[in-house]
């Protein structure tokens, strides 16, 4: 019997900059390469005329209440991506649905015609959907969307045929609030990104410091200002490039400011391809509040780029204290601008951290290696490693 196909679900359009989109693209583009059927099913695959008058209401209803523009969002989505699995999963044949979130996860389970149709999730939500929302100032705790939200996954992590979490720490996390997800085949399988292209030697890192992710509370990146303010008041001036764009963006700029930084902050904004931009620095610095695998890491070490970052969430799991980085403190930034400038006074020493950077890339993340554990699991959950 053939294996059967993989069909990815999810609520987000493939082309994006987030670490879900280049995951599900990445793994898509495996598949194809391995002659593995494949294909992505979004709810954007249901008619322009359907789709995009009623997710532009959101826009009416987030006016009104962000709460129930947050609802509105996963609602339509979840309609959309489910009238479109249905279309796919029609004929009953086998095959195992790749959901990346909970709600793509119900409408799978919602759309499938067949037993033989499993449906894998992976876990990318960090601790819960329902932080990520409140964390974005749009869904207060108490809120009823917050709790649907909870009850949602809570539902919908005992029901999948098999879990797949991109972190030992975020499988701890969700056994502990859901225990019954434990009942279900899982495996720890990181995220993972292509071996980039060999690059000129002569090509010089001009420029220090890079971070990349969404402009919001919980990436943090007020502290990553502070940080570069600590380590001017030691006699040294880094520059810093902040890579995307958010809610956070006004604020920063005027902490910049008002910390007389502001001439070694670079606010590159929403850059496509941003992972060309990390060669052109000696260092990715990342302080996130929370995290679950960040994939900007994992690109960083692939350009053989050491990692300074807070030991929160599977950030531990990625790098070696004193090997491929340094762990940086949260709540303290004068000892992280001391750890930082401990190194970077070492030229020699961020040379060999990003050296062990590639070399564990190779090891832990990069695409065949991992694509093939990945497709393994979701074709043969009895191969389970948990």
């Amino acid at each position: 019997m053939p294996d059967p196909a993989i069909v990815i679900a999810t609520l987000m359009r493939i082309e994006g900059e987030t670490g879900v989109q280049t995951h599900l693209r990445t793994f898509h583009r495996w598949l194809d390469g391995q002659g593995i059927g494949s294909r992505i099913v979004t709810p954007f695959d249901a008619p322009h005329w359907q789709v995009y008058p009623v997710f532009g209401l959101r826009r009416i209803v987030e006016v009104a209440s962000k709460p129930w523009g947050v609802w509105w969002y996963r609602h339509w989505h979840a309609v959309m991506l489910r009238r479109a699995l249905r279309s796919v999963l029609q004929d009953g044949a086998e095959c195992v649905i790749y959901a990346q979130c909970p709600v793509s996860a119900a409408a799978a389970l919602a759309a499938r015609t067949s037993h033989r149709q499993r449906v894998v999730m992976v876990v990318h939500f960090n601790i819960s959907q329902a932080l990520e929302w409140e964390g974005k100032g749009a869904l207060p705790s108490t809120h009823t969307v917050h709790r649907g939200i909870l009850e949602l996954e809570s539902a919908v992590l005992c029901q999948v045929d098999a879990l797949v979490f991109v972190s030992d720490f975020m499988r701890r996390e969700v056994f502990a609030r859901v225990p019954g997800a434990a009942t279900r085949p899982n495996a720890v399988i990181p995220n993972f990104v292509d071996r980039p292209p060999v690059r000129d030697r002569s090509e010089r890192a001009d420029d220090d410091l890079v971070s990349v992710g969404t402009l919001e509370p919980r990436k943090n990146q007020a502290y990553l200002i502070e940080i570069l303010a600590a380590i001017r008041a030691r006699g040294k001036a880094l520059r810093l490039t902040l890579i995307g764009d958010g809610p956070d963006r006004l604020r920063l700029e005027s902490l910049a400011r008002r910390l007389e930084v502001d001439d070694l902050v670079t606010f590159a904004g929403h850059v496509r391809n941003a992972i060309d931009l990390i060669p052109r620095h000696k260092a990715i610095i990342h302080a996130a509040k929370a995290e679950n695998l960040p994939i900007a890491l994992v690109e960083a070490m692939a350009q053989s780029r050491p990692v300074f970052a807070t030991a929160v969430g599977g950030v531990p799991e990625i790098f070696v204290d004193g090997m491929e980085g340094r762990v940086i403190p949260l709540d303290n930034a004068d000892a992280a601008a001391q750890i930082v400038l401990d190194w970077w006074d070492r030229p020699g020493r961020l040379e060999t951290a990003g050296r062990a950077a590639r070399d564990r890339f190779e090891r832990s993340y990069e695409t065949s290696a991992v694509a093939a554990r990945l497709s393994r699991f979701l074709r043969n959950p009895r191969l389970a490693d948990g």
